[in-house]
């Protein structure tokens, strides 16, 4: 199929009415819904849910057939999605999924997280990070890096500073590499829940600056244990989220295994946000097209679809 071929797109004088009735019409043929959803934006696709819902009495997300169940990302506010990723990420396959909650945490802006956290209690009673403190992850340090990151959205409306940056770099080396023996796991760990996300990025840019090599680094060069493998992915995301997210979509596509939901995450939520840049970095640093990937690793079919038209939808590079 090709990218986006006859996908709805709303103009000012189209209605969401109109929409409504074409979905309605196509319920049972599945490619055209694809088409006709990946076209929209999330704001638009969120507005027809609406507007299905006032014409026809229904949900529309429970009209789909189960094989389109990955359009439900499409049709939720940003957080509310996010809210059902953090629950899944923690009870879904009997597995905590350590990186999904760490992307939450640290990609999205202070307001949304904020957001997710209200959006988490509404809907499933309970508190988010009281359930990351009742999780058992398959590494321990796992668990004190998201309780970490679960206390800093206290901080989120924090001034950045430059000079908190510098300090909070020179003890990072103090207590790391700038010393023999491991990593002072207690410094890390105070100093990633009391700065907000900005602070942390300031703090990473800062130690490069002084150090002349990224924290990540020191982290990589050491005899990596679970404990800097916990750090190093909570470091990436903060410093270059467009290269963690290229990085990621490359292990899911070109892994052991296709990680169909990690797919789902990643290009639903990052697509009107820096898919262009993860699109720029996949290819720099993989020499192909994202695009070409899904439709070598991915069966044809309408989740492929769903997933080309996503990584596709614009395009700056």
């Amino acid at each position: 199929m090709a990218p986006n071929a006859n996908a709805v797109s709303l103009s000012r004088t189209e209605s969401f009415e109109s929409v409504c009735r074409e979905i309605h019409d196509s319920l049972g043929e599945e490619k055209r819904l694809v088409q006709v959803l990946v076209g929209l934006s999330q704001a638009e696709c969120r507005k027809v849910r609406e507007t299905y819902m006032e014409l026809y009495g229904e949900d529309l997300v429970q009209k789909f057939d189960p094989g389109l169940q990955f359009l439900l990302c499409l049709m939720l506010d940003p957080f509310e999605r996010d809210a059902v990723f953090a629950r899944e990420s923690l009870h879904g396959n009997n597995s905590v999924n350590y990186k999904a909650l760490v992307e939450i945490f640290t990609c999205r802006k202070s307001s949304h997280v904020l957001l997710i956290l209200q959006a988490y209690h509404a809907k499933y009673r309970s508190q988010l990070d009281l359930d990351i403190a009742s999780i058992e992850p398959p590494h321990p340090y796992q668990k004190q890096m998201l309780m970490a990151l679960s206390a800093s959205h206290k901080a989120h409306h924090a001034d950045v500073s430059q000079h908190i940056a510098k300090c909070d770099a020179r003890r990072l080396f103090q207590t790391g590499e700038g010393r023999p023996g491991a990593i002072d796991e207690a410094v890390v760990l105070e100093i990633f829940s009391k700065r907000s996300i900005g602070q942390l990025k300031l703090t990473f840019f800062s130690y490069k600056h002084i150090y002349g090599h990224s924290y990540t680094s020191f982290l990589k060069n050491e005899d990596s244990g679970e404990f800097e493998d916990a750090v190093r992915v909570v470091v990436k995301c903060i410093c270059s989220p467009p290269r963690y997210y290229a990085e990621a979509l490359y292990g899911c596509l070109k892994g052991t295994t296709n990680d169909k939901a990690a797919l789902v995450r990643v290009m639903v939520s990052r697509t009107e946000v820096d898919m262009d840049e993860i699109r720029c970095n996949f290819k720099k640093k993989y020499g192909v097209e994202l695009k070409n990937v899904i439709c070598e690793t991915t069966p044809e079919g309408n989740h492929r679809d769903f997933l080309v038209a996503l990584a596709t939808k614009t395009s700056t590079c």
